[in-house]
């Protein structure tokens, strides 16, 4: 393990300190890591330095507008090799949150991500980008369908 030292003024420490604090973290050390982790991460997504990835799309829209409802699910529809799932929820009278997960090749899995958040008519949309390892996703089988092999399972 390796340390360094930085240097924060004092009201910089003091926000730090707090989101620390309301993050349940132990200690700096810790939240550190996980904003290296989470920016390292943002930058392989950004730069295509992966494959394979897997992204959150959310976003709020006005359910009375079927335009964008019709539109949302054509965009999904046209994009059903990416789209694991999608969740609908209903906000209050007059607004829905959606959440789509996406898997797949990291540039489709970004312009699909990217196009449901930008429909005319969808509020607050974001989506968050998680590198996927190309060889780390699952397992190979060097066989062919049907044939027989173990997993491990925990009770083995």
């Amino acid at each position: 393990m390796q340390r360094f030292t930085i240097s924060l003024d004092d009201k910089l420490a003091q926000q730090f300190d707090g989101l620390i604090a309301h993050s349940g973290y132990d200690n700096r050390s810790e939240a550190v890591r996980d904003l290296i982790r989470e920016r390292l991460d943002r930058k392989d997504v950004d730069e295509l330095a992966t494959s394979q990835c897997s992204a959150i799309a959310t976003y709020v829209y006005d359910h009375h507008d079927h335009t964008v409802m019709e539109k949302l699910l054509s965009v999904q529809h046209e994009h059903h090799d990416l789209v694991v799932t999608s969740q609908h929820v209903h906000l209050d009278h007059d607004h829905c949150l959606e959440t789509v997960v996406l898997r797949g090749p990291t540039k489709a899995v970004r312009a699909c991500g990217e196009q449901l958040v930008a429909l005319r008519g969808v509020h607050h949309g974001r989506v968050h980008y998680i590198p996927l390892a190309s060889e780390g996703r699952g397992h190979r089988h060097p066989h062919g369908p049907g044939a027989k092999h173990k997993h491990f399972t925990p009770s083995s």
